[in-house]
């Protein structure tokens, strides 16, 4: 294993991607921009995705799968959203290469230059809604509730590994309904999804509510967010659910006959995460040793170790053997590291740098003693146990883990938010200190802007439990519109 990773308080962004590449969750693409998710980061990602389709698919969400390619034409019918991706969008031109001349390489062949351009989809609302134009006629259709995973591209020029790349994974959910309500009512609905999955999967606090209008997705009427606080004290947006209204609707002429009879337009949402959920799990939680990851998402919650000499191996492994056969009677998952030309010292630090919730050491002292030690990478605690009921006492301190994990980011969280009314200072604190700042805000795009740009401060969530009564703009000093949360931001 490689040796330690840079020190957060040095240089948090070369600790991040240190963890990344040294915890072998992602490497650095051919392709500029791109990366390689490894296998224990893929793994990492199974299981939150795992996590994410139950809860999609216990709210009645079903899973398709719609092109890579989008006609260039479908995405110029809906300006505001071709107007918000126009620049990240990368284009297919040709559909066949030839040699060159001097037959050192290859070049598109003029003869296959398409009728049609076609664009690497940023986000798939245009070409979904064509279909949905086929498959919308009544109310009885209505409404449609599906979720897609895929791969999407936007042309980014800064980089970063999970958090922002040219192509990365995602979920993106897209719903069509009868009714502005129930449109409404599935926004927050899949708001809620993300906040629940946040909070008790990856044990990150988060806070929820409205983007404002210049921070909306494109071609939305609202966006609704979950925002999270890093270990460096920045807002990381983790998850978003749009209420569309009828624009999609409007701009494909998505029509259906009402329960009177009528025709009237379709109602629509859409909503997603990606892989920079995996980054924001690195960020909260990590620390100068690594990774530390929530059991719940974890590839391995539990790694045992066994440490034996070629004369107590025997008992070492029948007293490893029981252990595993209790933990799998438990349900719990656990991987055995048997690796001989590894020392258990070795071992140790890279589980560390992995961020396994819990490790188990037996050595010939355990069997003696029907015992096994636990160390826990969240504390650093070890525990003796006996093996005794060892599944049931482990599943337990794993959920135990868990809600610790999560009750420390909620502290850290609030005690790094701040109420501010003076301007000055929250420029000076911001610069320093970092953090989430609670102030009012007049509603104006001229202050909102005017504060980022003296500050790289934005306007991260209108939250649902604001009180902007008795405040005044943190700008302006014109009454609030509203108490929102400024903060800097990945």
């Amino acid at each position: 294993m490689s040796k330690g990773v840079t020190k957060q308080s040095e240089d948090f962004p070369k600790w991040y991607t240190d963890v990344v590449t040294k915890a072998e969750l992602a490497d650095y693409s051919p392709v500029k921009g791109s990366m390689v998710i490894r296998p224990y980061g893929f793994a990492l990602w199974e299981n939150m995705k795992a996590a994410l389709d139950n809860m999609f698919k216990e709210t009645g969400h079903v899973n398709a799968y719609f092109p890579l390619f989008i006609p260039k034409s479908f995405l110029s019918k809906e300006a505001e959203h071709v107007d918000g991706f126009a620049k990240e969008c990368a284009v297919v031109t040709h559909h066949r290469l030839r040699a060159t001349a001097d037959g050192k390489g290859v070049e598109a062949d003029p003869d296959a230059k398409l009728e049609e351009e076609l664009i690497v989809r940023p986000t798939s609302e245009t070409i979904i809604w064509s279909m949905y134009k086929k498959w919308i006629n009544s109310y009885r259709d209505l409404p449609i509730l599906i979720n897609q995973w895929a791969n999407v591209v936007r042309w980014e020029m800064r980089t970063r590994l999970f958090l922002r790349t040219t192509e990365f994974l995602w979920q993106e959910g897209h719903t069509a309904h009868a009714t502005a309500e129930e449109a409404e009512e599935e926004t927050l609905k899949m708001l809620e999804v993300y906040r629940k999955f946040a909070e008790e999967f990856m044990a990150i606090p988060v806070l929820t509510g409205p983007k404002t209008e210049s921070e909306k997705f494109a071609g939305a009427e609202t966006t609704y967010c979950i925002e999270a606080m890093m270990g460096d004290k920045k807002a990381l947006q983790s998850g978003t659910s749009h209420n569309l209204g009828q624009n999609f609707a409007k701009a494909f002429d998505v029509t259906f006959q009402n329960e009177n009879n009528e025709q009237d337009l379709v109602w629509a949402t859409s909503w997603g995460v990606s892989t920079r959920l995996v980054g924001a799990v690195i960020m909260a939680h990590g620390d100068d040793k690594g990774l530390i990851l929530p059991p719940k998402i974890a590839p391995y919650p539990v790694v045992i170790i066994p440490i034996f000499r070629d004369d107590t191996k025997d008992a070492v492994m029948k007293h490893t053997e029981k252990i595993t056969e209790s933990l799998k009677s438990a349900g719990v998952i656990f991987h055995l590291d048997l690796r001989e030309k590894m020392s258990p010292g070795w071992k140790f630090n890279e589980w560390e740098m992995k961020g396994a919730p819990l490790r188990m050491e037996i050595g010939p002292r355990d069997a003696e003693n029907d015992a096994v030690v636990l160390a826990r990478r969240d504390t650093g605690e070890k525990i003796t146990q006996n093996i005794g009921k060892i599944g049931e006492f482990t599943a337990n301190l794993l959920n135990e883990i868990q809600n610790a994990m999560l009750e420390k980011a909620k502290i850290f969280r609030d005690d790094n938010t701040f109420d501010i009314a003076d301007y000055d200072e929250f420029k000076q604190r911001n610069e320093s200190d970092g953090g989430f700042y609670r102030a009012g805000w007049c509603g104006s795009e001229e202050c909102e802007s005017k504060v980022q740009e003296e500050t790289k401060a934005t306007i991260r969530v209108i939250p649902f439990d604001e009180n902007p009564s008795g405040k005044t703009c943190l700008l302006c000093g014109k009454k609030a519109k509203h108490e929102v949360v400024f903060s800097k931001a990945y």
